[in-house]
C-alpha cells in the first residue's frame, strides 16, 4: 500500500514539471527547462524503479497510470495560472465603434484598427496584444461593449518593435505583475 501511494503523489508532481519543461522549452526560455527536465528524470527514474521492482501489481501500473492522468490536469492548472507569454486578439466588429477603442486604450491596450468590406457590408477589425495574464480581462471588457463580436485569440511566437511592448511593461510593473 505504501508504494501505490508513492506511485501516485511521484505521477502527481512529475507529470505537471514535465508539462511546464514542455512549455519553456517551447518559450525559449531554456534555463527554466533544463532544471525542470533534470528534475522530471529524477523523479521518472524514481517512480519507475518503484513500479518495476519486485512483483508489479495491477494496481500499482493502474495508480501510476491515474496519477500520470492526474498530474496532466493540474499541469494545465499550472499553466493557466501563470499565463506565461502573449496573446492577440483580432475582433471583428459591424461598427468601428470608437468608444471601446477610446476605453481600451485608456486601459493600456494597444488598439490597431482595420476597415474591411464584408459580405454584407463595411467590417471593423481591432487587433490587440496583451499578456496573456490581461486576456480575460479584455475579452470582459470587449464583451460589454460588443456580445456579438467575433473574437479570435492566438498566441504570437515573436514580435519586436513598436510602443506597446515598452507600455506594457510600465503597466506590469505598476501593477507588481512581472511576466514579460
Amino acid at each position: 500500500m505504501y508504494d501505490i501511494i508513492r506511485i501516485f503523489l511521484l505521477q502527481i508532481v512529475l507529470v505537471p514539471i514535465l508539462s511546464l519543461r514542455i512549455i519553456f522549452v517551447v518559450r525559449n526560455m531554456n534555463i527554466l527547462a533544463s532544471v525542470f527536465g533534470f528534475l522530471e528524470a529524477l523523479i521518472y527514474v524514481f517512480g519507475l524503479s518503484i513500479v518495476l521492482s519486485g512483483e508489479q501489481s495491477i494496481a500499482e501500473m493502474l495508480i501510476y497510470a491515474l496519477g500520470f492522468g492526474i498530474g496532466i490536469y493540474i499541469g494545465g492548472m499550472i499553466e493557466n495560472k501563470l499565463a506565461i507569454g502573449y496573446t492577440t486578439l483580432t475582433v471583428n466588429l459591424t461598427s468601428k465603434n470608437v468608444e471601446l477603442v477610446s476605453k481600451l486604450r485608456n486601459e493600456g491596450f494597444g488598439v490597431t484598427v482595420f476597415e474591411g468590406m464584408g459580405k454584407n457590408g463595411p467590417r471593423f477589425q481591432l487587433q490587440i496584444l496583451t499578456s496573456r495574464s490581461l486576456e480575460d480581462k479584455l475579452m470582459r471588457m470587449i464583451e460589454e461593449d460588443e456580445p456579438h463580436a467575433f473574437i479570435i485569440s492566438y498566441e504570437p511566437r515573436k514580435f519586436r518593435g513598436g510602443y506597446l511592448l515598452k507600455a506594457m511593461k510600465k503597466r506590469l510593473k505598476k501593477s507588481g505583475n512581472v511576466d514579460i
